[in-house]
């Protein structure tokens, strides 16, 4: 299980602000989380802080030499990794899901175990690169979400489109030149964090909230929906059943996580600290 399948933005919902030169030098226990002093968001800065403190943590347990070098860019070592990955293997010993959770959650979330639903979409990419002023992109992106969002509804393909000038003239994606359009998509033929935002949903139009993939911001626009077929609990078991695994898992990590900044110097970095043990 990865740690960046976690959230990390949960531990403080607060908007991304640039770093000033008298914000508090980011550190866990005095080590920089920004040596080189990059320009990153403040979700990075926090996942560059959760990713800290598994480090240090592997360290005190002894399954990491306390020579592994501290990351300058935000990415540890090999050994670190593999020692974080062994250490939350022995630490989160999390119960397999009973089959009356497995049967409540399908029956909870009907929309996420369908066969063949499709979506027909446009986007617009903001997408970061090296060096990019991160604050200033996502404000772009939230500026172009706002306005196509007060014109949705105009007839598409025309001068009053205006998603459709938008993504002609902002989009980083090579969709731009027709307005967006990506066709036709099914749950495989996009990356797994744009999926979750548009499968297993109803929306249709432009969706009130920016989609944040490994290729940037997306302002995105849903034209059509085709639902596909129910599949049976039985079919969809193995699916449930890891489904609930992942949820048990993100959440007992980030019990951990607040465990540890709530023993830890945390400076320039916000975390939801937590200062009473793990409790499954």
């Amino acid at each position: 299980m990865l740690i960046e399948s976690v959230d990390f933005s949960a531990f403080a919902a607060k908007p991304i602000a640039p770093i000033t030169p008298d914000a508090p030098v980011p550190r866990i226990n005095g080590v920089l989380l920004n040596p080189l002093k990059q320009t990153v968001s403040t979700e990075e800065l926090r996942q560059r802080a959760c990713t800290e403190l598994l480090r240090q943590a592997v360290i005190a347990a002894g399954l990491l030499d306390a020579t592994d070098a501290a990351p300058g860019d935000g990415v540890i070592s090999e050994a670190a990794s593999e020692a974080i990955a062994a250490w939350l293997e022995r630490e989160l010993q999390l119960p397999d899901p009973s089959i009356e959770a497995c049967v409540r959650h399908h029956a909870a979330h009907p929309a996420r175990y369908r066969s063949g639903e499709r979506v027909r979409v446009r986007h617009i990419l903001f997408a970061v690169t090296p060096g990019m002023d991160v604050v200033a992109l996502r404000n772009r992106a939230e500026t172009c979400l706002l306005d196509v969002r007060c014109h949705d509804g105009k007839a598409r393909g025309n001068a009053g489109d205006g998603f459709g000038k938008s993504a002609r003239e902002l989009s980083n994606c090579p969709s731009a030149e027709h307005a967006g359009e990506l066709g036709w998509l099914g749950s495989t033929d996009c990356a797994p964090e744009f999926a979750r935002e548009l499968f297993g949903h109803v929306e249709v139009g432009v969706l009130p909230r920016l989609v944040h993939s490994r290729f940037g911001l997306h302002v995105v626009e849903v034209l059509e929906r085709e639902g596909g077929v129910a599949q049976p609990f039985e079919s969809v078991r193995g699916a449930v059943a890891m489904a609930l695994r992942q949820q048990t898992y993100v959440t007992a990590l980030r019990q951990y996580l607040q465990v540890l900044a709530g023993n830890a110097s945390v400076e320039g970095v916000d975390l939801d600290a937590a200062g009473t043990p793990l409790v499954q």
